[in-house]
Order: structure tokens, then sequence, then C-alpha cells
């Protein structure tokens, strides 16, 4: 979920270089799927978009869409910034508190994503409050996120990835990133999303007393 400008995964991230043709032929195809679906779903709603018309929309096959989501739900919900969120996670001091770490990766990278793909991130978090399939597809891919983020923490202190700690400290986290998107999604997208995501962050770093 983090980017510095409308296509960041065709540009270097840290330590990395750009990618490659056929990487950057992949990423386009990724998100002139996931463009298609969102214009059909605004034009005649989630339920009666197919994949056969997303892929029409597309100019792709059918199972193109299925090689790249496997699930429509998938198509709503993948974005191209795990591998930047990473990156800067990576960037951070070693000797700043991993929490403060993930606090600042994150309003970077929601920073960006506001910047270069508002709307996509509006009709995104509005399919999540309105359609239940969704909302529960999130939680499940959250999963590839956590185990990401959990292995560049676990490389900066030293832990396993796999550590009960990592694992919960993480869920916590991301969590908490889930419900502020949420609860902003449910209150009509008004208020800053970025604040709310760093009051539930404050949340947790004081330790969950109401």
């Amino acid at each position: 979920m983090a980017a510095t400008s409308p296509t960041p995964s065709l540009t270097a991230t840290e330590g990395k270089p750009p990618m490659g043709l056929r990487e950057r032929k992949k990423l386009r195809t990724r998100v002139a799927i996931r463009k298609a679906t969102y214009r059909l779903i605004q034009e005649q709603g989630y339920e009666a978009t197919t994949i056969e018309q997303i892929a029409e929309a597309a100019e792709v096959s059918p199972s193109t869409v299925f090689r790249y989501f496997a699930t429509k739900e998938d198509i709503v919900l993948t974005d191209e910034y795990d591998t930047v969120m990473e990156a800067a996670l990576r960037s951070r001091p070693l000797d700043e508190p991993p929490l403060e770490s993930l606090r600042l990766m994150m309003r970077e990278a929601l920073t960006s994503v506001a910047a270069a793909e508002d709307e996509e991130l509006r009709r995104r978090t509005r399919l999540m409050v309105e359609i239940p399939a969704i909302r529960s597809r999130m939680t499940e891919t959250m999963s590839d996120t956590a185990k990401m983020l959990s292995q560049a923490l676990a490389d900066r202190t030293g832990r396993s990835a796999d550590d009960l700690r990592i694992r919960v400290f993480i869920a916590a986290v991301l969590g908490a990133l889930r419900e502020a998107t949420l609860y902003w999604g449910e209150h009509g997208q008004e208020g800053d999303l970025i604040t709310m995501v760093d009051e539930a962050l404050t949340a947790l770093e004081g330790g969950l007393r109401l």
C-alpha cells in the first residue's frame, strides 16, 4: 500500500533495480484488469459483474484474469504496494522502536496511495463495507502481508518470523489498520484516514486502555 507515483512498481524500490519488460507487462495487465473491474462494478454493481465481462473490458481472456487473480474479490483487494511497504520498513533505522517504524511506514504508504489512487482507494473501501465476501476475503489476504512484514521485522530484531511475539505484534498492527479503514468506510469516508490509522496505532502503543 505505498507508492511515490501512480505506478510505483515500475520504478526501483529501496535497494532493488527497476522491473524488467516482462514484469512491467504483467503489472500493466493486472492494473488493466483491476480498473476494468472497478468501472464495471460502478456501472452495474458487484454481483452483476462477471469474470467474462471483466476480461472483455480489459481486452484479455477469462483464463488470463484467473491467472492473475484467483477470485473476483482478489481483483478488488489486490494492489501493488506490499513490496514497497516491505522496502520502506526495512529502510527504517534499526534502533527505532518497531511500532514507530510501522507507523511511519503506513503513514508514508497511505499518503502515497491517497495522492496516486485516491478514487480507487475509496471505491475499494466502499466495497469492503458493502460486500461481505470482500470483507471476508480481506482478512484472508492480509495473511500474505503479515508474513512479509513479520519477516522484515524478524530480520531486524534477530527473532524468527514465526516467533509468537512477532506474529502477535504484526497481527495487532494490521488489525488496527483494517479496523480504522472499515471505520472510515462505514462513516461515509469522512475525516482523514491517515489520522484514524495513527489513532488506532496509538491505542496499541498505550496498551489498549480505554
